[in-house]
């Protein structure tokens, strides 16, 4: 009995030390993956690289509106030479300076000179991306004309304006100092007359805005070409008149490319161009009176507005290597312009004149203005 008890106690003994050997196998393999683990060290996470600001639409608001007011300006200047050609107060004592009948070859003053100085208070709405500003211009003209021929008129005008724009919620403004040199010109058949006016301008804008870090600046140079072309019927009914009236006009504006400077991330601007045409379609009604050798003469009109073209132009905006397009600003298809006109003759050869225009639409609306001094020799 004891001989056969110690060969199994043997055999125990061996298969608990292979037992332990394995678990110390299994228990090194597994350790030593986590210690190499361990021994790796853990790359640090790179930082993420901070975004570069971009430009947004509203970074040039100012860029936008001065554009605008410049297309504006331009069209404002050939209305006023297109009615001054051919309105029917003018049109009265061109032929008939007694206003009782006189007749044309007693119309002894051949050459006229006028000066106006006016005021102009605009306000673009919110459209799309473009928070709106309000505008205001003060201006005055200097003007020749002459009779070259019974019935035949031209003239030659200079308009010096400086316009300040506001874009309060950009926190932006601009000023623009604009030229225009006009030349108007009209012809009488019978009750139809027959006017034109061209219109060249150059200017040039000074821009601010405010980065929250000092202010990005700008000087840069804006232009304005146009015409305009009008027929009109003039109507007389004792010392009334209707004149009911039809023009077509184009206009195009342009700013030139710049580079702002100072504040936080001033951004590089590139050129733009605006153009628009339009056709017209109203009435001026007036009738004048007579007393103490002297007439008063009040008239108003209204027209009808169809912008059938409107090339809004759009501009690249750069700050760095990021870069955007932004489109222009314009106003609706359709509107509504009215006025009223107020016209003393001291004598046949001098006379003082006030006037009002308005301009209605969904996403402009503007409100000028004029008094007026003319003198003729």
């Amino acid at each position: 009995m004891c001989c056969r008890s110690q060969p199994s106690a043997r055999r125990t003994i061996r298969l608990w030390r292979i037992v332990a050997a394995i678990a110390v196998v299994l228990t090194v393999g597994l350790e030593i993956p986590a210690h190499a683990q361990s021994l790796t060290p853990t790359p640090a996470p790179s930082p993420s690289p901070t975004p570069s600001p971009s430009p947004t639409p509203n970074t040039i608001a100012y860029d936008r509106s001065t554009g605008n007011a410049t297309l504006n300006l331009g069209s404002g200047f050939l209305e006023r030479l297109g009615n001054q050609a051919s309105n029917g107060f003018d049109r009265t004592f061109r032929n008939n300076p007694g206003g009782g009948g006189a007749s044309v070859d007693a119309e002894a003053p051949r050459y006229r000179s006028w000066f106006e100085g006016y005021g102009i208070a605009a306000r673009t709405d919110a459209q799309g991306d473009f928070v709106g500003d309000r505008r205001k211009t003060f201006g005055g003209v200097a003007g020749f004309g002459a009779r070259i021929a019974p019935g035949v008129n031209i003239g030659f005008s200079v308009d010096q304006s400086r316009t300040d724009v506001d874009v309060p919620l950009a926190l932006q403004s601009a000023t623009l100092d604009l030229t225009q040199l006009g030349f108007n010109g009209s012809v009488d058949k019978g009750p139809w007359t027959w006017a034109f006016a061209l219109v060249h301008g150059f200017g040039n804008v000074r821009s601010s805005r405010d980065t929250g870090f000092g202010f990005a600046t700008a000087r840069y140079n804006a232009a304005i070409d146009g015409a305009l072309t009008e027929l009109s019927y003039y109507w007389a009914m004792e010392q009334a008149r209707i004149v009911p009236k039809a023009a077509l006009e184009y206009v195009r504006a342009t700013s030139a490319s710049f580079q702002e400077v100072g504040g936080l991330d001033p951004m590089a601007v590139g050129s733009t161009a605006l153009e628009r045409a339009r056709i017209m379609i109203g009435a001026e009604v007036g009738r004048y009176f007579i007393f103490d050798r002297k007439v008063l003469d009040l008239s108003a009109y209204g027209k009808l507005v169809d912008n059938f073209y409107q090339s809004l132009g759009s501009v690249q905006v750069s700050l760095g290597a990021q870069s955007i397009v932004v489109p222009g600003i314009g106003e609706s298809r359709y509107g509504m312009d009215a006025g009223a006109s107020a016209s003393l003759s001291l004598t046949n050869t001098a006379r003082l004149y006030l006037n009002y225009d308005g301009k209605f639409r969904n996403e402009l609306q503007s409100h000028q203005g004029t008094i007026g001094f003319e003198y003729k020799w």
